[in-house]
């Protein structure tokens, strides 16, 4: 018992030690990870370990303060730690290579730790990819349809040397639809498309922004056509923007919208009645769009968002002249040309989107 008590107290001491780089979540950086990797040397949160115990060829997990660990398993952990397992397996790290954080989902983040222990891609001895060969791929991928009804099976081809992304129907030898590069974006969404490798593409046609939901069964094919997208979009703004430091570029590659979700609003003469839309806030546009449905392709319209400066302004009450029948919490988003009204279902959406919208404004 006592040098299971002593072995336990090591163990922890460890996983604070400075200079172990232990603190943290060797894969996705949470804070004081309680798990541990035996089998790799590394300090895991909760949500890898449960990663890590389905590959169990190149991992093995224990509970750092419910399992028992003896004193080589101890010795073993000191000489290895997530610096030492980092500058091993994350070496050649491409910068377009989207590195994910325990907030983000399952299927980035279990391809990150895959790709690192279980295929090697990172290790010293790969070769780095040139972003441009990178950022051309071309395969299915699973498309929701028109009518929103159902997904159907599309080729897709991807080329950061032309600068496009295209996308075919079985029938036509033509692309249904080519996109630039330029103002293209991607993000997963998991919960909206309601698959666990929803991925939704956006760019810009015609002045509009136009939404494409995707999937694949294999979550390792998602996340490289992620990447490739990535690789592109990291090719475009190297070569358009030569002189802008990497560490300003990286967050541009792609984005998530600040927030999405239902709120109900009014039109123009503030009479009209109240309709329930899905709004998304995209601060790189500084755009407020909103759709009948989540899963639209494209807007019904959006709101510009400028800054405060520019006389825009969120309040958390009505304009004087509008009377609501339904008492629910209300935000008033101020522009030069006009007010918009909005019902919230309750108080604290209330608070997350005006803090969100607050966001935008004061940016």
């Amino acid at each position: 018992a006592m040098d299971r008590d002593r072995n336990k107290a090591l163990l922890l001491e460890l996983q604070r030690a400075a200079g172990t780089g232990n603190d943290r979540c060797a894969d996705c950086g949470n804070a004081d990870p309680e798990w541990a990797s035996y089998k790799l040397g590394i300090f895991i949160c909760l949500n890898c370990s449960g990663i890590h115990r389905n590959l169990p060829e190149i991992s093995r997990v224990k509970s750092l303060r419910l399992d028992f660990w003896d004193s080589n398993l101890i010795e073993f952990m000191k000489n290895h730690g997530n610096l030492w397992a980092k500058a091993k397996y994350e070496a050649k790290v491409p910068p377009y290579y989207y590195i994910p954080k325990s907030r983000d989902c399952l299927v980035l983040r279990e391809q990150w730790i895959r790709a690192k222990y279980e295929r090697g891609e990172f290790l010293d001895t790969q070769v780095c990819q040139d972003p441009c060969s990178a950022g051309s791929r071309e395969g299915c991928l699973w498309k929701l349809g028109k009518g929103r009804r159902q997904f159907q099976k599309r080729q897709f081809l991807l080329s950061a040397k032309e600068g496009v992304m295209k996308y075919f129907t079985k029938e036509s030898k033509d692309p249904k639809a080519v996109f630039s590069v330029e103002t293209l974006n991607a993000m997963f969404q998991v919960d909206k498309i309601g698959h666990i490798h929803g991925l939704q593409i956006t760019y810009i046609t015609d002045g509009q922004t136009r939404n494409l939901f995707v999937y694949h069964e294999s979550g390792k094919e998602i996340v490289d056509w992620f990447n490739a997208i990535r690789a592109a979009r990291y090719h475009y703004l190297r070569t358009t923007f030569p002189n802008v430091p990497e560490p300003e570029l990286i967050p541009r590659i792609t984005r998530n919208f600040v927030k999405e979700g239902y709120m109900e609003k009014t039109g123009p003469k503030q009479k009209e009645a109240f309709k329930v839309r899905w709004f998304c806030l995209d601060s790189q546009e500084r755009s407020l769009r909103y759709f009948k449905n989540p899963l639209d392709a494209f807007a019904q319209g959006q709101v510009f968002i400028g800054r405060r400066d520019e006389g825009y302004e969120v309040r958390d009450d009505l304009p004087e002249r509008v009377c609501v029948k339904k008492k629910k919490p209300a935000i008033t988003l101020v522009t030069p040309v006009r007010e918009f009204v909005f019902l919230c279902e309750n108080d604290r959406k209330q608070r997350e989107w005006m803090d969100a919208l607050n966001g935008v404004i004061t940016q």
